[in-house]
Protein backbone atom coordinates (compact mmCIF):
# COMPACT_ATOMS: atom_id res chain seq x y z
CA UNK A 1 0.00 0.00 0.00
CA UNK A 2 1.16 3.49 -0.81
CA UNK A 3 -0.17 6.26 1.44
CA UNK A 4 0.84 9.76 0.37
CA UNK A 5 0.93 12.54 2.96
CA UNK A 6 3.80 14.54 1.46
CA UNK A 7 3.91 18.33 1.31
CA UNK A 8 3.75 20.11 -2.03
CA UNK A 9 7.35 20.95 -2.93
CA UNK A 10 9.18 21.04 -6.27
CA UNK A 11 10.61 17.61 -5.40
CA UNK A 12 7.20 16.00 -4.79
CA UNK A 13 5.28 17.24 -7.85
CA UNK A 14 4.51 14.19 -10.00
CA UNK A 15 6.16 11.80 -7.55
CA UNK A 16 3.40 9.19 -7.93
CA UNK A 17 4.08 8.32 -11.54
CA UNK A 18 4.51 5.22 -13.70
CA UNK A 19 8.06 4.66 -12.46
CA UNK A 20 7.04 4.66 -8.80
CA UNK A 21 3.85 2.67 -9.37
CA UNK A 22 5.82 -0.02 -11.20
CA UNK A 23 8.01 -0.46 -8.12
CA UNK A 24 5.03 -1.34 -5.93
CA UNK A 25 3.83 -4.88 -5.30
CA UNK A 26 1.17 -6.09 -7.69
CA UNK A 27 -2.43 -5.43 -6.68
CA UNK A 28 -1.49 -2.77 -4.14
CA UNK A 29 -3.63 0.16 -3.10
CA UNK A 30 -2.82 3.86 -3.48
CA UNK A 31 -4.18 6.50 -1.10
CA UNK A 32 -3.47 10.14 -1.88
CA UNK A 33 -4.50 12.41 0.97
CA UNK A 34 -1.94 15.15 0.38
CA UNK A 35 -1.90 17.21 -2.83
CA UNK A 36 -3.29 16.53 -6.28
CA UNK A 37 -0.06 17.54 -8.02
CA UNK A 38 1.67 14.50 -6.55
CA UNK A 39 -0.20 12.04 -8.79
CA UNK A 40 0.15 11.71 -12.53
CA UNK A 41 -3.46 10.68 -13.00
CA UNK A 42 -2.93 9.10 -16.43
CA UNK A 43 -0.18 6.88 -14.97
CA UNK A 44 -2.43 5.86 -12.09
CA UNK A 45 -5.30 5.00 -14.46
CA UNK A 46 -2.95 2.90 -16.58
CA UNK A 47 -1.70 1.05 -13.47
CA UNK A 48 -5.31 0.40 -12.44
CA UNK A 49 -6.17 -0.97 -15.90
CA UNK A 50 -3.12 -3.26 -15.88
CA UNK A 51 -3.96 -4.55 -12.39
CA UNK A 52 -0.72 -3.24 -10.96
CA UNK A 53 -2.83 -1.10 -8.62
CA UNK A 54 -5.91 -2.85 -7.26
CA UNK A 55 -7.60 0.31 -6.03
CA UNK A 56 -7.11 3.95 -5.21
CA UNK A 57 -8.64 6.36 -2.75
CA UNK A 58 -8.18 9.95 -3.86
CA UNK A 59 -8.91 13.06 -1.85
CA UNK A 60 -7.26 15.66 -4.08
CA UNK A 61 -6.64 16.12 -7.79
CA UNK A 62 -4.36 18.02 -10.13
CA UNK A 63 -7.40 20.01 -11.27
CA UNK A 64 -10.01 20.90 -8.69
CA UNK A 65 -12.81 20.52 -8.80
CA UNK A 66 -12.24 17.28 -10.66
CA UNK A 67 -13.81 17.73 -14.11
CA UNK A 68 -17.06 15.84 -14.67
CA UNK A 69 -15.53 14.07 -17.67
CA UNK A 70 -12.60 12.64 -15.68
CA UNK A 71 -12.50 8.83 -15.94
CA UNK A 72 -11.66 8.73 -12.23
CA UNK A 73 -15.31 9.46 -11.36
CA UNK A 74 -16.58 6.26 -12.95
CA UNK A 75 -13.64 3.94 -12.39
CA UNK A 76 -14.90 0.91 -10.42
CA UNK A 77 -11.75 0.70 -8.28
CA UNK A 78 -11.40 4.40 -7.42
CA UNK A 79 -12.97 5.92 -4.33
CA UNK A 80 -13.20 9.70 -4.22
CA UNK A 81 -13.53 11.51 -0.92
CA UNK A 82 -14.21 15.20 -0.27
CA UNK A 83 -11.13 17.20 0.65
CA UNK A 84 -12.32 18.40 4.04
CA UNK A 85 -9.75 18.33 6.83
CA UNK A 86 -12.13 19.34 9.59
CA UNK A 87 -15.13 21.43 10.48
CA UNK A 88 -14.15 24.85 11.82
CA UNK A 89 -15.77 25.70 15.13
CA UNK A 90 -15.84 29.52 15.34
CA UNK A 91 -15.38 29.76 19.14
CA UNK A 92 -12.33 27.48 19.08
CA UNK A 93 -10.88 29.21 16.03
CA UNK A 94 -11.18 32.63 17.68
CA UNK A 95 -9.45 31.31 20.80
CA UNK A 96 -6.54 29.84 18.80
CA UNK A 97 -6.15 32.94 16.63
CA UNK A 98 -6.25 35.28 19.65
CA UNK A 99 -3.69 33.20 21.55
CA UNK A 100 -1.40 33.08 18.50
CA UNK A 101 -1.56 36.85 18.00
CA UNK A 102 -0.68 37.42 21.67
CA UNK A 103 2.26 34.99 21.44
CA UNK A 104 3.55 36.72 18.31
CA UNK A 105 3.22 40.15 19.93
CA UNK A 106 5.22 38.89 22.96
CA UNK A 107 7.88 37.35 20.72
CA UNK A 108 7.01 33.86 21.94
CA UNK A 109 7.19 30.79 19.72
CA UNK A 110 3.91 29.67 18.17
CA UNK A 111 2.77 26.24 17.07
CA UNK A 112 2.17 25.23 13.47
CA UNK A 113 4.46 27.70 11.77
CA UNK A 114 5.36 27.09 8.15
CA UNK A 115 9.06 26.88 7.32
CA UNK A 116 9.22 28.85 4.09
CA UNK A 117 12.59 27.26 3.20
CA UNK A 118 11.08 23.77 3.42
CA UNK A 119 7.80 24.84 1.82
CA UNK A 120 5.58 23.38 4.56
Amino acid sequence: MLINLLPNTPETVGIINASLLNQLRDACYVLNLARGVHVIEADLLQALERGKVKGAMLDVFSQEPLPAESPLWKHPRVAITPHVAAVTRPAQAIEVISRTILQLERGEPVRGQVDRQLGY
